[in-house]
């Protein structure tokens, strides 16, 4: 049998040893060339393929300058933000309670929420101090991207260090090259646990055709996505996936919060925000779709962070001949400016190779590599990135001609918009939540209330529907307790967020009845 076998059998044993047998031989890091090993860096981001490319390539370039050696970059892509932040809680919680139970602790749910606790005082907390003392990794890096609150947030947990830029390069620092702040907002920290690197403002992308059919002039203001002539025309994004889009919320309980104070802005707000989700066609769990989807004319607008609607709509100009699809606008006095940061993780496999990321990054050569377009003197390769750099002294420096984005200068646009972090930053995860729970989960009751609305003369004409439309779970004073609430058990988490959705659908219920029953009156 084996005989007759053997002559099938032999061909497939070449193919298999074929790739052994080619492969180059290494020895001591050094391939057979003589080239050196490449020095690694694992980098986990939401970020676009796009600027992973340019990124990629300009570090390699300005490490084998600086360093005479070759980096490889390791790219985690792990979802948006919001999957990211899950992921290296739970990877850091993970591998600190394997040190923990190894050096003879028992694991406790009260261990696995004071060990990350900010407010814990390590010399009353054993394993608090345990972990800042610690070298916990999780084979990760740097973060990079993904908004200045969660990186805050993991800075004040732990799981990011300093990256030491102020330390190597104090001249970068000075108010006017790299700020602080900047109209409230917290461009870095000052511990130099994370540096923005480039900057975001949040706004409106709408598709110009689509608002000349409806009749309907520009939106300006985030208001004007609640227009009850939009209904069924828009598109929403879940923020629980995706940081930008809750950013974009709050910029809206902001300045409904400037507009009327706090208490009754943060109602005005969520009532805006309601019929909002309420215009929209769909829901998508990524941010990126949302422009997309306006450019073919499917959607006629929604929100989105700037980079987005200036990408899609460079994009979607070059494809259909200098016609434009989209408009990007950033809402009158309704953004402010926000850090999209870059930290050093906690027990960081490589730590020097990252913190020449973080130098890079922060450089003029890495700064210009975000303002200038493809092909210029120290621009991208290949793709723009269209976003404005942190850097201030880099504006005005970049000739019209080569830079992607003339005469933007963000430090100068967000008008008269001052962020109030006392107000909402502290309660940016709960409103997540919140939205979810009260716009999204229940959108088909939501919907369906505000159809009736509509049908039925209007918001003006059912003030009674309106009020159950707008009924809150809770009120601005009572969000510590709300949050609280939200910080147990996944499990008790969950059914905090089925009340608050059991809440809404129930008012919006009643609502939809009760519009319906005043237009049969009429």
């Amino acid at each position: 049998m084996w005989k007759r076998l053997l002559p099938a059998l032999l061909p497939l044993a070449v193919l298999l040893a074929l790739p052994l047998y080619l492969r180059p031989a290494q020895d001591d890091g050094q391939n057979d060339s003589g080239s050196a090993k490449p020095d690694l860096l694992v980098i986990v981001t939401p970020h676009t393929e796009q600027i992973r490319y340019e990124i990629d390539h300009a570090f390699r370039k300005y490490y084998r300058e600086k360093f005479g050696r070759p980096v490889e970059i390791d790219w985690r892509n792990v979802g948006g933000t919001s999957d990211i932040v899950r992921y290296i809680a739970d990877r850091f919680e993970a591998q600190f309670r394997m040190k923990y139970e190894e050096s003879g602790g028992t694991w406790t749910k009260e261990t696995a929420v004071s060990f990350k606790d900010p407010k814990a005082d390590p010399a009353k907390c054993p394993e608090r101090k345990m972990f800042l003392e610690s070298n916990t990794g999780i084979g990760i890096d740097v973060f990079f991207g993904g908004g200045s609150y969660d990186h805050g947030k993991f800075a004040k947990i732990g799981f990011a260090v300093p990256g030491g830029v102020e330390t190597r390069h104090p001249e970068w620092f000075a108010p006017d090259v790299i700020p602080l702040t900047h109209a409230g907002e917290q461009i870095r920290d000052p511990q130099g646990r994370y540096y923005g690197v480039c900057l975001s403002s949040f706004g409106i992308a709408y598709n110009p055709d689509r608002y000349r059919e409806m009749d309907l002039p520009p939106p300006e203001n985030w208001k004007d996505l609640g227009r009850p002539e939009l209904f069924r025309k828009t598109e929403a994004a879940d923020p629980a996936k995706s940081g930008s889009i809750t950013k974009c919320f709050e910029m809206i309980l902001q300045q409904s919060m400037a507009e009327h104070g706090p208490e009754k802005g943060w109602r005005e707000g969520f009532l805006l925000i309601r019929r909002i989700a309420a215009n929209a066609r769909c829901v998508t769990d990524s941010a990126g779709k949302l422009v997309r989807d306006i450019s073919s004319g499917a959607a006629a607008a929604s929100m989105c962070i700037d980079f987005y609607g200036l990408s899609e709509a460079e994009f979607s100009a070059s494809v259909s001949r200098g016609q434009t699809r989209l408009v990007y606008v950033m809402p009158r006095n309704g953004s402010s400016v926000s850090a999209d940061p870059v930290q050093l993780l906690r027990g960081a496999p490589n730590p020097k190779t990252a913190q020449a990321f973080l130098d890079f990054l922060l450089s003029p050569e890495g700064q210009a590599l975000w303002m200038r377009k493809p092909g210029t003197p120290g621009g991208p390769v290949k793709y723009s990135l269209l976003r404005p750099c942190v850097r201030m002294d880099l504006y005005g420096t970049i000739p019209d001609d080569e830079c992607a984005i003339p005469g933007y200068n963000p430090y100068r646009s967000s008008g008269t918009f001052q962020y109030h972090g006392e107000w909402t930053g502290r309660w940016f995860s709960l409103i997540r939540v919140l939205i979810k729970s009260i716009a999204l989960d229940p959108l088909d009751d939501l919907q369906d209330a505000w159809c009736a609305i509509l049908e039925n003369g209007g918001p003006e004409k059912n003030p009674e529907a309106m009020a159950l439309f707008a009924a809150m779970p809770f009120e601005l004073a009572q969000a510590p307790e709300a949050a609280k609430r939200l910080s147990g058990t996944p499990q008790e988490s969950a059914a905090v967020r089925r009340e608050w959705t059991a809440f809404s659908s129930e008012n919006f219920r009643k609502a939809a009845r009760i519009a319906r029953e005043k237009g049969k009156t009429k």
